[in-house]
């Protein structure tokens, strides 16, 4: 294929090259058609069809190759033809020649270019996908722009062959029109600003504007219709009105309150959401004191013996209730009221696009924020009413220390709290029905993590779908193993199920407004988080697709800025750079992509990998199981993913998210000092092991030369 390529631009330039070296340009002037033009004319009026043809073939050479000459040419085409047939004519030539000069810029330079700058092609391509007609019919209908770099740009897009076939036959004919006429009259022509003069070229212009006028216009019209059968109020009691104070809802208050801008928020539970209650914190809370007793039951590995720990698992809970405690002052209702947020605790249920019954209270607000976030998923397994089921929800409420804890899911939740309470001295059985754990990730990562937990007493079940329970001889959990080839059972005191968590959208009204759903049940959004009334927002996990905090984060701040500053700017939510943590021992950390996505997505890529047991530091702690891999652009130093399996790894991930969020490449961190020893110094040796890849050979056989010569050897 790269030779066909490298053919294929050895041709180009003979063909160009001569085109300039051979005086043919010359031919291509508005004089040499005037002194031409009556023998020109001769010669269709002896042979039409041959003239035609080669008129024809010439046109769509001269556009293919991107040469200068179309102007003339067009004015020929009306000058031989009339002002009719000249138009089709070169309607037609034009279209079929830019359209072959887009397939050999696609041809040649997409490939090349999509591999040195991913991300910001993959931006365009987005914007082409949704606006791409409209882009290239804009420039089209305006002929000071040079066409021949519209051919080229747009081939180096996603944009089809097709619709850039017919934009620009469609785009191009008002100028062509002006053009062919002009021929008519060549005569009268002195040089080529006369047919195109500044009046013509801003009516073009006005022309241009047209399109983007027009879908103003239709957005206008579905914001009409969007708000059909509903009367807007006169005045409102709040500029935003935020439900649901979890991450993503305070973040929007609080940024809303920022900006001086009036806020209500609505929550009917508890203030800080799953975070503060029944996620982030106490899972955390009961990680660090499950660390804690595997730290002395393995402590005789550093010359430390103290045995078998005891575990007073109410205090072990008693822990969790005082870190709980201990943050929640950061989300009470009492620091919102000082920060000027009108704090409501009671059920929201939206009336109109404007109004919300808050209470039996109707509250009006300019811009309403949905962030009611999500739920546990409970399967719809036969026996699963009777079992004793634990949830993310009320494990909290747990006093006593299961026995036999089996865990339904493997991905980031089941393997934490997985390990976690084996650590604890539960019987710990983890089932998953994907091909391995943490199925997002890399498979190398999920063995490490089946090995890890395995190690640590854990019965990892892979490829077992979970059909039933039954009761009869204990609780026990039946399954079918090996992608439905087998059978097996597992007998337990309580099933922890983390399998999903389902976007809490009943009782909010959302249906009698209109505002639907997608298939795996979060809300339907643009890009800037709007529903499809557009001035109801949603972020968070309500919103998806990520049902992490830092991301509902990520989302309020754009479904806040965006709703009351709409009208000025607006800001799609860019997902590229979210970094999320599985919190086991080790943890795994990770940004951008790994090897699963780029494949999945065709995203050409070379690895570099570090194992963890090079660090010094790993080494000293008894750490070293894992590893760094990182992603970069091929034979470049641009980093598109960093996956890091070691200790305490989500807090030294943050270099990498830091380096792609403002473009550092791997040299950079070579080149900045760290402290020694330290774990994030991994991150420096993995830039060396891909600086080690790419080192100059040639320039080092030249030095070893050099220092042979100094050494008179």
């Amino acid at each position: 294929m790269k030779r066909y390529r490298l053919l294929l631009v050895v041709l180009l330039l003979i063909a160009i090259g001569a085109f300039f070296f051979s005086g043919a340009y010359q031919w291509f002037s508005l004089e040499t058609l005037k002194a031409y033009q009556s023998d020109f004319q001769s010669a269709f009026e002896r042979r039409p069809w041959q003239i035609a043809g080669v008129f024809f073939a010439l046109y769509v050479l001269v556009t293919t190759m991107s040469l200068p000459g179309a102007a003339i040419l067009t004015l020929l085409g009306g000058a031989l033809f009339g002002l009719g047939v000249g138009l089709v004519m070169v309607s037609f030539a034009s279209a079929i020649g830019a359209t072959l000069s887009f397939l050999i810029s696609r041809y040649l330079l997409r490939r090349p270019i999509e591999k040195r700058f991913p991300h910001r092609l993959a931006v365009i391509n987005r914007g082409v996908t949704r606006d791409g007609a409209f882009y290239l019919f804009t420039l089209r209908l305006v002929p000071a722009f040079p066409f021949f770099v519209i051919n080229l740009g747009m081939g180096l897009t996603r944009l089809k062959t097709w619709t850039f076939y017919w934009v620009s036959q469609a785009g191009m004919l008002p100028g062509t029109l002006v053009f062919v006429n002009a021929g008519g009259q060549l005569g009268e022509i002195e040089r080529l600003s006369d047919v195109i003069s500044p009046g013509l070229v801003a009516s073009f212009a006005l022309l241009a504007v047209f399109p983007w006028v027009a879908r103003k216009i239709m957005r206008g019209a579905q914001r009409r219709k969007a708000y059909r059968g509903f009367t807007r109020p006169q005045r409102f009691d709040y500029d935003m009105l935020v439900i649901g104070a979890g991450s993503a809802g305070l973040v929007s208050a609080y940024i809303g309150r920022a900006v001086k801008a009036r806020v209500a928020l609505v929550e009917a539970s508890a203030m800080g959401g799953d975070c503060l209650n029944t996620g982030c914190v106490p899972s955390k809370a009961l990680i660090r004191a499950a660390r804690a007793a595997h730290e002395v039951r393995t402590a005789q590995r550093f010359g430390v013996s103290a045995g078998e720990p005891t575990i007073d698992f109410s205090r072990v809970m008693g822990h969790v209730h005082r870190a709980i405690a201990a943050v929640e002052p950061h989300d009470s209702v009492e620091r919102y009221t000082q920060l000027g947020v009108d704090v409501h605790q009671a059920h929201a249920r939206l009336k109109t696009p404007w109004e919300v019954d808050v209470g039996g209270q109707t509250l009006s607000a300019r811009h309403i924020v949905i962030a009611t976030g999500a739920r546990p998923v409970i399967p719809p397994l036969p026996g699963i009413d009777e079992a004793r089921v634990l949830t993310s929800e009320n494990l909290w409420a747990l006093d006593e220390l299961p026995k036999r804890l089996a865990v339904l899911g493997g991905g980031a939740i089941g393997c934490e709290l997985g390990q976690s309470f084996a650590r604890l001295g539960s019987q710990v059985t983890l089932v998953e029905g994907g091909e391995q754990l943490l199925g997002r990730e890399d498979s190398e990562v999920g063995e490490h993590m089946t090995r890890t937990l395995e190690a640590e007493g854990v019965t990892v079940l892979t490829r077992a779908q979970a059909r039933k329970i039954t009761h009869h001889d204990g609780q026990r959990l039946h399954l079918s193993t090996a992608g439905g080839e087998g059978e097996d059972n597992v007998a337990f005191d309580y099933l922890l199920v983390c399998v999903g968590r389902q976007a809490n959208v009943e009782g909010l009204g959302l249906e009698a407004l209109g505002i639907t759903t997608k298939d795996n049940g979060t809300l339907a959004l643009s890009r800037q988080l709007q529903t499809r009334l557009p001035n109801v927002w949603a972020c968070g996990d309500v919103a998806g697709p990520y049902q992490l905090t830092h991301a509902a984060a990520h989302q309020a701040w754009h479904a806040a800025v965006n709703a009351l500053f709409g009208e000025i700017k607006r800001f799609n939510v860019d997902y590229r750079l979210i970094p999320a943590v599985v919190y086991t021992q080790p943890e795994i950390a990770r940004v951008g992509l790994n090897e699963r996505d780029a494949r999945a997505r065709g995203i050409a890529f070379e690895l570099t990998r570090y194992a963890m047991s090079e660090s010094d530091r790993a080494i000293a702690e008894g750490a070293t199981g894992g590893f760094i891999k990182v992603l970069t652009v091929p034979g470049r130093d641009k980093i598109l993913g960093a996956t890091i399996v070691a200790e305490n790894a989500g807090e030294w991930l943050g270099e990498f998210s830091l380096a792609m969020k403002h473009g550092l490449g791997l040299n950079k961190l070579l080149g900045t000092v760290h402290p020694y020893p330290t774990l994030s110094e991994a991150a420096k040796a993995t830039a060396g092991v891909w600086k080690n890849a790419h080192k100059p050979e040639r320039v080092l056989a030249l030095l070893e030369r050099y220092f042979r010569f100094r050494r008179g050897t």
